[in-house]
């Protein structure tokens, strides 16, 4: 199976920016579409943002949609998200996850593997 892992969290900020990564170590997840979730203290999962097999179709939710930015690198078969402008209602464990299905979709269950999560904190 495809296993994910993420970096990039961290301490920042309001308004400042991070960039997360997640990457497959000896695999390459080149023909699967992308996403990124996050999950807060007491609250379920919530879908943030995706982006297609070939990198040319991305989606976002309404909260982060123009702070926030997924890309990915098919060299380097790393997915990227740019997290800017961020606030502290951000700050949630950050998961990467991959799905068999080549479009962009939002739902967890669409999702077939996992990253274990990256901690963002964002201060005020």
């Amino acid at each position: 199976q495809v296993q994910l892992v993420e970096s990039g969290g961290g301490l920042v900020q309001a308004g400042g920016s991070l960039r997360l990564s997640c990457t497959a170590p000896g695999r390459t997840f080149s023909s699967y579409a992308m996403g990124w979730f996050r999950q807060a203290p007491g609250k379920e999962r919530e879908f943030v943002a995706a982006i297609s097999w070939s990198g040319g179709s991305t989606y976002y939710a309404d909260s982060v949609e123009g702070r926030f930015t997924i890309s990915r690198d098919f060299a380097k078969n790393t997915v990227y998200l740019q997290m800017n402008s961020l606030k502290p209602e951000d700050t949630a464990v950050y998961y990467c996850a991959a799905t068999q299905y080549r479009a962009v979709v939002a739902g967890i269950a669409d999702y077939d593997y996992w990253g274990q999560g990256t901690q963002v904190t964002v201060s005020s």
